[in-house]
């Protein structure tokens, strides 16, 4: 494969290889230690999910399946978890990649059609490992944000969608566990021998939001898309207003007893109530309502921050290390160090308070982030934790896959250059930005003032220029109307 390259010729290659994608997102006026942070997160969001195909003689693609051990013609791609991933890992690669998404989806569908199921953490097969069916975020996210540019059998991975949201798989982490539970009564009980149920039914829920909105694209018929569109909004089967949390609950409809909200684990995956309770991405604004209103729903978000890290271990039988990254991160019960309150953070903005997200999203980038050998706060996951970084450095983040938007944060540079492999370009200046300076002033989008709260993945992709004028105080007055907030399913009904 190298021919006559010696070492010295195959580094030089590898280096020149790596700085062109890299240079792909070229950042300016940032200190050297965000820049090297900012690039070493670029890095580590390009090496997931690996390549698992070759070159035949031909000059054909061609995988060895390991799903029935042949070598078969097509694309395969492998390690990566998409309950980690799906959030802004792949939605990286929509924005930055999506001719490189377009050959992963065609690897997923020969990965069905090798084993009948689509992969949630292929590895390089399936694996049980962790919860959800997040693979129906991966499939809708990739063919919606594309339009369908890109040619591969989306009717096919279609079906595989359906057939992993109503089914359960030959184990616990394929399909979905408690599938014939959710169908019935709209979540997965605690009380039936399924562990991790409501960390399950929200994952689920949200699942079945990205089949709804594939399905209209699809114009697939109009009661499948009713039902998908009506089992979105499962996760309020498990939100308990007393608490204003979700919570575990029993088959017979009666909430669990004694509960924890503090307690990590049982329930949840990796986490507790405080951080599983957000995981409504595609509705915020339903959960505004069931917390009654938007001041309630910003108290319970404040209170992540303001309470202590404590926490109960007693499911785990032992300290895991997610528990301790939330002790050392001293941010209370914001558990940065792993993926399920990753969003958190940027739901102000659906209520109308976008600088909180600016302040909080600028306060994690500078504690949780550094060139240094121990500088992840936590698992990095396949680069999940990576483009976390890189879209929020940017000042924007996709919190809910499978719709057309990003919701902005505040960028980290005085100038972000974003070459799109369309040939576009988008260019975000914010020349005032510094450390006291995290909060957005004005915005300005191609020349025109700008108040919303998100931005529109189609009009990125056109090229654009964001002007943004940073100061050391947040504007209480931009942003706050109910037009400027981010899509959520409630609104849309």
């Amino acid at each position: 494969e190298i021919g006559n390259d010696d070492f010295e010729t195959v580094k030089e290659k590898g280096r020149k290889e790596w700085n062109k994608e890299l240079s792909r997102i070229k950042v300016e006026g940032g200190t050297p230690d965000e820049v090297a942070t900012f690039y070493s997160a670029l890095y580590r969001s390009l090496l997931f999910p690996r390549k698992f195909y070759e070159y035949n003689a031909e000059g054909e693609v061609v995988h060895y399946s390991p799903y029935n051990g042949e070598v078969l013609p097509g694309y395969m791609f492998t390690d990566t978890g998409f309950w980690d991933t799906f959030r802004s890992l792949f939605p990286f690669l929509n924005l930055m990649y999506p001719e490189l998404n377009a050959n992963i989806q065609k690897g997923l569908a020969n990965a069905y059609k090798e084993s009948g199921w689509l992969p949630e953490w292929a590895s390089p097969g399936l694996r049980n490992i962790m919860v959800g069916n997040n693979s129906a975020s991966v499939v809708a996210d990739a063919y919606l944000k594309t339009d369908g540019k890109f040619d591969y059998d989306i009717d096919l991975l279609y079906e595989a969608l359906l057939n992993g949201a109503n089914n359960e798989g030959p184990m616990t982490a394929v399909g979905r566990a408690g599938a014939e539970y959710y169908k019935d009564l709209g979540y997965v009980p605690y009380d039936v021998g399924i562990n991790e149920n409501a960390a399950r039914t929200l994952e689920y829920a949200y699942d079945d939001f990205a089949i709804y909105q594939l399905a209209k694209k699809l114009n697939r018929p109009k009661e499948e898309i009713e039902l998908y569109k009506e089992r979105s909004l499962n996760y309020k089967k498990l939100y308990d207003p007393e608490t204003k949390l979700m919570r575990g609950k029993k088959e017979n409809g009666e909430f669990v007893e004694d509960f924890n909200p503090f307690k990590w684990g049982d329930a949840f995956t990796e986490g507790n109530s405080w951080h599983y309770s957000w995981s409504v991405f595609h509705d915020p604004q339903g959960l505004i309502d069931l917390m009654g209103g938007k001041k309630e729903f910003v108290d319970q978000l404040d209170k992540v921050f303001e309470m202590p890290p404590v926490f109960d271990e007693s499911y785990y039988g032992g300290v895991i290390h997610e528990i301790r990254e939330m002790q050392v991160a001293d941010m209370g019960q914001y558990a940065h160090g792993n993926q399920p309150i990753q969003h958190m953070i940027y739901l102000y903005n659906y209520a109308g308070e976008p600088w909180k997200t600016q302040y909080w999203v600028r306060e994690t980038m500078d504690r949780m982030y550094q060139p240094t050998p121990d500088g992840y706060c936590g698992d990095e996951d396949n680069g999940q934790t990576s483009a976390w970084y890189v879209f929020s450095a940017m000042g924007f983040y996709p919190v809910a896959p499978a719709t057309d938007e990003y919701v902005m944060g505040a960028p980290l540079f005085k100038k972000v250059t974003v070459k799109l492999e369309n040939g576009n370009e988008l260019i975000i200046n914010a020349p005032q930005n510094s450390d006291s300076n995290k909060y957005i002033q004005k915005m300005e989008l191609n020349g025109k003032n700008y108040t919303k709260n998100y931005l529109s993945h189609k009009e990125l992709m056109k090229g654009a220029v964001i002007d943004i004028e940073m100061g050391d105080t947040p504007n209480k007055n931009r942003g706050t109307k109910k037009s400027d907030f981010p899509y959520s399913l409630t609104n849309e009904l």
